[in-house]
């Protein structure tokens, strides 16, 4: 369930990332064609550059709660609360040990 989970969320990066790619190679094209001066082409693709990435954090936020969520359904405990516990049993095998001595 997670690898699907993960999947998924690369397939949506990347298509975000190949729709940023095709955008950049029309501006480049426009830029060649002369229908774009040099500046304007530059200014087109950094407010996309930006553009995408600002749309990439949006994407990358909202899968991370999406999957939380999921995982939370389903019950399965988050990396931080497997280390507490883990910590937990530490700290209780040290009493234990001491109390045996």
């Amino acid at each position: 369930m997670i690898e699907l989970i993960k999947q998924s969320m690369l397939a949506g990066v990347g298509l975000a990332l190949k729709t940023k790619d095709e955008v950049e190679k029309l501006a480049k094209e426009l830029m060649e064609k002369g229908k774009m001066s040099e500046k304007e082409g530059k200014n087109f693709l950094e407010d996309i550059r930006q553009k995408s990435e600002d749309a990439k954090n949006k994407l990358e936020k909202r899968i991370e709660k999406i999957v939380k969520e999921i995982l939370k359904k389903m019950d399965v405990a988050s990396r931080d609360e497997l280390l507490a516990l883990k910590k937990e049993i530490r700290d209780l095998k040290k009493v234990i040990s001491k109390e045996a001595d």
